[in-house]
C-alpha cells in the first residue's frame, strides 16, 4: 500500500511539472520577450548578457551590450584587451567586480579551452563571477543543457506558486525554492521555459503590484489561493546603511584635470576618479591651498564648492562633497610617477569612470567649465 501511495504521489507531481512547463511555455511563446539581441546568439553573447543581467533592467543592458559587442565582439578580442579598455565600456553600468571577473573569465577560456566558451555546466561554472544560476542560464540557452536557474525573479516566483514562507537568501529556503525549480524543468524546450521563467517573474510577478489575472499558472498558485501574494517572498530583514564622506578634489588645470586610479579589488577598482579625502576638507582657500601645495605640488587659484550628492552602494551610503579647484601647474610629471594623470574633459568622460564621477564632470562642463 505504501509503494502505491508513492507511485501515486509521483506521477501527480509529474502531471503537475507537465502542466506547469506547458503553461510557462506557451505563454512565453505568445507574451514573452522576444528580439532582445542576445536571444539566439552564441555562447559568447549569451554569457556576456548574463553577466550583465545580473542585478540589472533589460532596458538597461541592451544599449550598454551592444556598444560591448561592437567593440570585443569575441573571446579572443576581449581577453587581448587590457582590463582598463573593459572597464571604459562597462563604466556606468555598476557593479564593476563583474566586468573584471568577465575579462579574467576570457582569458582563461584562452588558456584552458582554446578560445571556445566551454560546454560543459562543470567548466562554465569554474569561470570567475559565474554562479549556479547564471551557469545554468549559460547552459539552457547556448546548450539547451536540462538545468533550472534560481534567479531573483524565479525566487519569487517560486516562493508565491508553493507559499514558502522565509527569506530566499537564507540556506535553507533557498534550498528548497532549487529542489522545486529542478522538479519543474521540461524534459524538452528547455531554453523557452527558462525564458518564460524570467520573463513571467520580471513582467507579471512582480515585486510590487502584481498582475495575477495575467498569470499563466494563477491556477496552481498556492500564495494566490491564499491570499498572500503581497505577504511573499519574506523580505530580508533591513539594517540601516552605514553612511560615509568623502570629499572630491576636481583640480583644474586649464582644460585638464586631475583623474587618479584606484588599484586592487576595492570599490572602483581599476577606475579612474578624482582625487578624494574620507573627510570633508574647508571651502576656504587658504587650507585647500596648504593641502594641494603639500600633495599634488600645484598652486591653487580659486575654490567653488560645488552642491554635495548622495551615491548609494549595496552595503552602504555615500555623501560626496565635490570641490572645484583652479590651479597652476609646473611639474606634470608628479601626478604620472604617482598613479595620476590629467586627462581633458572629453577624455576623461570616455575613460573607465563611475557613474557618479561622470555625471558629476558633465554637470562640471555644462555649468562651470569656463573659467
Amino acid at each position: 500500500m505504501l509503494g502505491s501511495s508513492s507511485v501515486l504521489v509521483n506521477n501527480q507531481e509529474s502531471l503537475h511539472s507537465e502542466w506547469f512547463a506547458g503553461r510557462i511555455i506557451d505563454w512565453q511563446q505568445q507574451y514573452g520577450r522576444c528580439g532582445l539581441p542576445w536571444q539566439g546568439a552564441d555562447a559568447y553573447r549569451i554569457w556576456l548578457s548574463e553577466i550583465m543581467l545580473q542585478q540589472t533592467r533589460v532596458a538597461t543592458v541592451i544599449p550598454y551590450y551592444l556598444r560591448f559587442v561592437d567593440r570585443f565582439p569575441a573571446i579572443p578580442v576581449l581577453a587581448a584587451e587590457s582590463e582598463e579598455m573593459v572597464l571604459a565600456y562597462w563604466s556606468g553600468l555598476g557593479y564593476y567586480s563583474r566586468a573584471r571577473n568577465l575579462h579574467s573569465a576570457s582569458r582563461i577560456i584562452m588558456q584552458q579551452h582554446n578560445g571556445e566558451f566551454p560546454h560543459q555546466f562543470k567548466d562554465i561554472l569554474a569561470l570567475p563571477g559565474i554562479g549556479r544560476s547564471t551557469a545554468a542560464a549559460i547552459s539552457a540557452f547556448a546548450f539547451h543543457e536540462r538545468c533550472a536557474i534560481l534567479d531573483g525573479n524565479v525566487k519569487r516566483l517560486l516562493a508565491r506558486y508553493y507559499a514558502i514562507d522565509g527569506y530566499p537568501g537564507e540556506q535553507k529556503i533557498e534550498a528548497m525554492l532549487w529542489e522545486k525549480a529542478e522538479a519543474l524543468l521540461p524534459e524538452k524546450n528547455v531554453a523557452i521555459y527558462t525564458q518564460g521563467m524570467m520573463d513571467l517573474g520580471a513582467t507579471i510577478c512582480t515585486r510590487s503590484k502584481p498582475e495575477c489575472c495575467r498569470c499563466p499558472v494563477q491556477a496552481g498558485c498556492v500564495a494566490h489561493r491564499n491570499g498572500c501574494v503581497a505577504l511573499l517572498p519574506t523580505p530580508r530583514l533591513r539594517k540601516k546603511l552605514p553612511e560615509r564622506k568623502t570629499t572630491f578634489l576636481l583640480l583644474r588645470n586649464g582644460s585638464d584635470i586631475l583623474l587618479e586610479k584606484h588599484t586592487g579589488r576595492v570599490i572602483w577598482g581599476g577606475l579612474w576618479c578624482p582625487p578624494q579625502l574620507d573627510i570633508q576638507i574647508p571651502g576656504d582657500i587658504e587650507s585647500v591651498r596648504v593641502y594641494c601645495r603639500q600633495f599634488f605640488n600645484v598652486e591653487v587659484i580659486n575654490v567653488l564648492a560645488l552642491p554635495k550628492f548622495l551615491h548609494t552602494f549595496t552595503h552602504f551610503k555615500l555623501h560626496i562633497f565635490p570641490l572645484l579647484i583652479d590651479v597652476a601647474v609646473e611639474d606634470t610629471l608628479k601626478a604620472q610617477e604617482t598613479g595620476m594623470a590629467w586627462m581633458g574633459l572629453d577624455d576623461a568622460q570616455c575613460a573607465a569612470i563611475p557613474s557618479p564621477v561622470r555625471k558629476l564632470l558633465q554637470e562640471i562642463q555644462k555649468n562651470c567649465w569656463e573659467s
